[in-house]
């Protein structure tokens, strides 16, 4: 494993590790792979099914396969359930917590119907990838207890040729370079697929949106230091690419993460209720048509103030 002499992240290829010998540095460990799903159906039976056979059938790297669907109203559900995945919807788990719709809630459920002191997040919409992306992001893990963090990186097949994707190039990369120079060397910091230690995710706050990754970062290096996150080049992946509108309220999710981690900020990342009245506008008959939508910009509390994680051996209180 080498490091950039810019940033110092650490970064690895997927094939610094076999099979073999990431089993056995596994040892006592116990991994789960969760895949948040959102209208999936058409891709997740394959993800699920497919690192299944690989990773839990021919070797024992997987423990647990959990897929958190988050209010799909396609048969995303069913789809997984066939595939082999332990499936949760999201509104379901810890109902005295309540629900919120976005990726970053689904993750921060999947702590409370998971057993792993190792997670994998991988995302449900995949098209070109393979199987070993899961034990690529668990060689760090396995292999330098120092690190707490894992992201991946990839090529990704297009006709722009951008290697993080719109959001990460006029977001996130900006702002990382603007605020927090020390992440700039991440490849792809908004990657859906990436591994972390129990210990640390349960310890943090956490976006119910698409805010998750970046802030997780972030968070990871003001408290741990950038010794505490890796990341690993998985190759080739493809997936759906997101409406322009949609990629908006992705970015605004984002930038309001980032405010709110900033020194001086007063406004309380976990306050339920948070949104962000976002216009934006459309062609119409009559000229530019203003579009009106109130993204949600909350976040969830750390995961660990109301259960104990596996290893506990004293429950943590809730907080008020």
């Amino acid at each position: 494993m080498t490091s950039s002499s810019q940033s110092h992240i650490a970064t690895a290829r997927w094939d610094d590790w076999s099979l073999a010998e990431l089993v056995e540095a596994k040892g006592e460990h116990r991994v789960s792979l969760v895949v948040p799903a959102r209208n999936e159906e058409g891709t997740v039976g394959e993800v699920v099914a497919r690192t299944r056979e690989a990773l839990m059938e021919t070797v024992a790297l997987v423990d647990e396969l959990v897929v958190i669907d988050s209010d799909s109203t396609d048969t995303t559900f069913a789809v997984a359930t066939d595939a082999g995945a332990s499936v949760h919807r999201s509104r379901e788990v810890r109902p005295d917590l309540g629900s919120h719709p976005g990726k970053g809630e689904a993750m921060w459920k999947s702590l409370f119907v998971t057993t792993g002191d190792l997670i994998v997040f991988m995302d449900a919409d995949l098209l070109d990838w393979d199987t070993h992306f899961v034990p690529g992001l668990l060689g760090p893990l396995l292999t330098r207890p120092q690190v707490s963090l894992v992201k991946g990186f990839y090529e990704r097949p297009g006709a722009d040729g951008l290697q993080g994707g719109r959001v990460t190039e006029l977001v996130a990369r900006p702002w990382l370079a603007l605020r927090h120079p020390e992440l700039a060397g991440l490849v792809q910091p908004l990657a859906g697929e990436w591994a972390v230690r129990r210990s640390l995710f349960e310890s943090l706050s956490v976006p119910t949106g698409y805010a998750v990754e970046l802030a997780a970062l972030v968070d990871t290096a003001r408290l741990h230091g950038i010794e505490a996150i890796a990341q690993v080049d998985l190759g080739l992946r493809s997936h759906h690419q997101q409406p322009l509108l949609d990629l908006g309220a992705m970015a605004t999710q984002i930038l309001a993460a980032m405010l709110a981690r900033e020194p001086g900020d007063e406004s309380s990342a976990g306050s339920l209720g948070a949104e962000v009245a976002l216009r934006q506008f459309r062609p119409g008959e009559g000229g530019a048509e203003p579009l009106e939508r109130g993204v949600p910009t909350l976040e969830r509390p750390p995961a660990r103030l109301f259960t104990p994680g596996p290893a506990d051996s004293a429950p943590h209180e809730p907080t008020a």
